[in-house]
């Protein structure tokens, strides 16, 4: 499997993922973003089907629309909306009008329709070396911003009177966070597309929760989640021939699915 560069490649770039959304997920499912992320995701989309139009990369597209756009919701207040259940037809509304925006960019250039299949659903074995670079660098760079952070991004996540303590801004805090966001949604969507982010940003995250009694442990395990489903997905991928995405999914859903089995089996404990 490993003779071949595009499977290289693929696990490189699978793992970087992996980590960053492990990481990332953690504290997204703490602030109560998961509807802000699918959202960001679906810009994404209109994003790589500008750059398509324009002639960037997706990538690019991506990462200019979601930071631009998690800018745009701080200055609005929408990520606090998102983490007070904002009304759901405010979320589909926006949702719905980038993925038309998307739609009319594609429309307005020469790409296909497999390329558009690629946005959404991702297109894992078609990632080139410079592809992987661009992946291992903006994780990184999330990743650095997180490690500095970390501290004053951990109360303000779990525990508001810890917060107050340190005097952590929260606006600042939700500022850098959704920016972080941004764009982690623009790398992971490399590897599961735009419609299937939340696989890897929420899912292994929340299934991690009942196992884990700290924000470090949960992390990792979380992190060990989103590996599995990840080279678990690549894996059978190669040996069957069918999408990658499908198998990721079916993964990380099957973890979450005995993480709630396992929560409620000590509920009735």
């Amino acid at each position: 499997m490993f003779n071949f560069a595009f499977m290289r490649y693929a696990f490189a770039a699978g793992t970087a993922v992996a980590i960053l959304c492990g990481v990332i997920g953690v504290f997204v499912v703490a602030r109560r973003l998961p509807f802000m992320t699918h959202t960001l995701s679906e810009i994404g989309f209109s994003g790589a089907a500008f750059g398509a139009w324009i002639g960037w990369t997706p990538l690019q597209g991506m990462m200019i629309f979601t930071v631009l756009s998690a800018l745009a919701a701080d200055q609005l207040g929408i990520s606090e909306q998102s983490s007070n259940h904002a009304s759901d037809s405010v979320i589909s509304a926006v949702s719905a009008f980038f993925m038309g925006l998307g739609v009319l960019f594609l429309s307005l250039s020469s790409q296909n329709a497999s390329y558009a299949t690629s946005i959404l659903f991702g297109s894992i074995v078609g990632i080139t070396q410079q592809n992987v670079w661009q992946i291992l660098t903006i994780a990184i760079i999330v990743l650095g911003i997180l490690a500095l952070i970390y501290r004053k991004l951990k109360f303000d996540s779990f525990d508001s009177t810890g917060a107050e303590t340190e005097h952590v801004s929260r606006h600042w805090m939700t500022l850098t966070f959704l920016i972080m966001v941004a764009l982690s949604v623009s790398v992971a969507a490399q590897i599961v597309g735009a419609l299937l982010i939340f696989v890897l940003l929420t899912l292994p995250s929340s299934a991690a929760q009942p196992f884990c009694r700290s924000v470090g442990g949960l992390i990792g395990l979380s992190i060990v989640l989103a590996l599995i489903g990840t080279w678990g997905g690549l894996y059978l991928g190669y040996l069957t021939n069918w999408p990658v995405t499908f198998f990721i999914a079916t993964i990380e859903t099957v973890f979450y699915l005995l993480s709630l089995a396992y929560r409620k089996l000590n509920e009735s404990a």
